[in-house]
């Protein structure tokens, strides 16, 4: 990995900017490669069980620091021109998963207002109200009545919330994840309603949809209740994914080219079927959450994301450039026939 960039952490922030700059554009005249950013929400105010999700005001800060040090693409212009081997120096592109409320709320005016493209990856259940199960997950034990979650019922073990919700919360969702999909959407609507929690409206409508698409940002597939791919059979699999691209395109009038896959890793959650898949519903371009960058080898229904945690421009920037140089995993396509 080359050293250059980390000469940047010692220097002031205008100096940092441009070194940074810098050895991006250096980096690039070795191999061309696309940085892609993942965010969920853009939350209205600091939220102490979702600490790593920022609020408007982290967002906008963070929005400028990517700006001061990359050239910002719209995803689909991005990933052809990867492809054509005409990328520029220093290209990344910005994400979100899932199609949370707030981030047509608060993430849209930001981007509005900073001239930033980015792409949205929308889960369509959930349009007409309902939470994905790890929002109910996270609901429930934000009204969790009692000192402790008795998982028995599941044949789980008891989790105690006596060291906080948020470290609670961190323990349970790991263990839900990988549950059989049927049993973990029982699980999080049972835990949902035995906390008593009020009702809550997190998703987009289709309204919200639209205004992301009137304001140029790009609208991509998400299947339809997220589920990890690789639990379900491919039928139900396949269905999720055309059914979810069938229902965006509705929405919003005009195709739906890239997708983005749940939770994202190669071969825990995808493999090569659902590439397959992805091909035959006409999809252009597929995102995974595999760490590292996307060079012209890379397969254009695998491109990587990354998510910088940093608090300070400095170390966002700094980690990001420490990102540029992976190559993401990738599923081997091989068994995949025209």
């Amino acid at each position: 990995m080359p050293s250059i960039p980390f000469i940047a952490f010692t220097l002031p922030s205008i100096m940092f900017h441009s070194a940074s700059r810098l050895a991006l554009t250096m980096f690039a005249m070795v191999e061309s490669r696309l940085s892609v950013v993942l965010f969920h929400h853009v939350l209205p105010s600091v939220d102490a069980l979702l600490p790593d999700e920022p609020d408007s005001t982290a967002f906008a800060a963070q929005m400028r620091w990517l700006k001061g040090s990359f050239r910002i693409l719209p995803l689909r212009d991005a990933a052809t021109r990867l492809a054509a081997g005409t990328l520029p120096a220093r290209s990344l592109c910005v994400t979100f998963d899932d199609g949370y409320r707030d981030n047509a709320q608060h993430a849209l005016p930001v981007l509005r207002e900073l001239a930033i493209p980015a792409t949205f990856f929308v889960t369509t259940r959930y349009l007409a109200g309902g939470l994905l199960w790890n929002d109910r997950v996270i609901e429930a034990l934000r009204a969790w009545p009692t000192d402790h979650v008795d998982l028995a019922p599941y044949g789980l073990a008891t989790v105690s919330l006596a060291g906080g919700r948020h470290a609670a919360l961190a323990q349970l969702l790991p263990v839900i994840k990988y549950l059989p999909y049927d049993q973990r959407e029982a699980v999080s609507a049972d835990l949902l309603t035995r906390s008593g929690a009020p009702s809550a409206r997190l998703m987009m409508d289709e309204d919200d949809i639209r205004a992301l698409h009137r304001a140029g940002m790009e609208i991509g597939g998400h299947t339809r209740s997220h589920p990890i791919l690789c639990e379900l059979d491919n039928d139900r699999a396949e269905r999720e994914i055309v059914d979810n691209k069938s229902e965006l395109e509705t929405i919003i009038g005009q195709p739906i080219e890239t997708f983005a896959y749940p939770n994202g890793q190669p071969h825990r959650d995808y493999d090569w079927q659902h590439v397959a898949m992805l091909k035959r519903c006409g999809y252009r371009h597929a995102l995974t959450t595999a760490a590292g960058t996307a060079t012209r080898s890379t397969s254009a229904w695998q491109l990587p994301r990354f998510t910088p945690w940093d608090k300070s421009r400095e170390r966002y920037v700094a980690r990001l450039m420490r990102n540029y140089f992976t190559d993401g995993a990738e599923v081997d396509e091989a068994a995949i026939t025209a």
